[in-house]
């Protein structure tokens, strides 16, 4: 099964607003997690792809470097309609004079697609590895809260609409029945670790005390922020 990730990744200068003064350098701190969980994704040996949809050209810059596939997000208007746009490109297949598919270099041809923030740099690609085991068509990862969404595995790509935003576990367990798919609930530790207010950037930093190694750039520019 052809399985690609897939990031919406806000343009930086919009990006970690909620964090007020908690971090200073918010365009510093959404670079470095998008950097670091795009190195996560690359050492998951299940994935066959990777897809960044912004419109910030300095995480498109970063993707490319680190053989990302790149969507260009030209209206910015949120995560689900960014989570979209990357499942078209996820999906599309290259076609003969027959109209028949065909998978070329330039394809990825997705059978399945997992839906991934670009905010949680503890991301274990062990745990990401065990996640995509899963076989239902359908499942959720929650947020820490439980009450959010801060991914969604899809088989196939289309199963149903992303719709993310507050409240959206619930959302997505609907959209899922409605679907006529059972959705399948799956806690993976670093996926529960995305940043968005203080309190969640505190989190990631006990988490990163716990557990060494990962997050390479994330780590630094904290530790930075703690002995300026």
């Amino acid at each position: 099964m052809r399985t690609v990730a897939i990031l919406p990744v806000k343009s930086f200068g919009r990006a970690k607003q909620r964090l007020g003064q908690a971090f200073p350098d918010r365009p510093a701190l959404a670079a470095a997690m998008v950097a670091d969980v795009l190195d996560a994704l690359t050492a998951v040996p299940s994935l066959d792809g990777v897809i960044v949809v912004t419109a910030e050209p300095i995480a498109a810059d970063v993707a490319r470097g680190m053989g990302a596939r790149v969507v260009h997000d030209p209206d910015e208007s949120g995560q689900s309609d960014a989570a979209a746009r990357g499942v078209d490109a996820a999906r599309a297949r290259s076609v003969d004079a027959a109209g028949r598919a065909v998978i070329d270099a330039a394809d990825l041809g997705a059978d399945r697609v997992l839906l991934v923030p670009g905010d949680c740099p503890a991301l274990d690609p062990d745990e990401v590895e065990a996640l995509l085991a899963r076989t239902a068509s359908v499942v959720i990862v929650p947020d820490r809260h439980g009450t959010g969404t801060n991914a969604l595995l899809l088989s196939p790509p289309d199963v149903m609409p992303p719709a993310f935003g507050e409240g959206s576990f619930e959302r997505h367990s609907r959209l899922a029945r409605a679907a006529g798919a059972e959705p399948d609930v799956a806690e993976v530790r670093t996926l529960g670790l995305d940043v968005d207010t203080p309190d969640d950037l505190a989190a990631l930093r006990r988490a990163l005390d716990a557990f060494p190694g990962g997050a390479v750039r994330t780590r630094a520019l904290l530790q930075q922020a703690l002995a300026a």
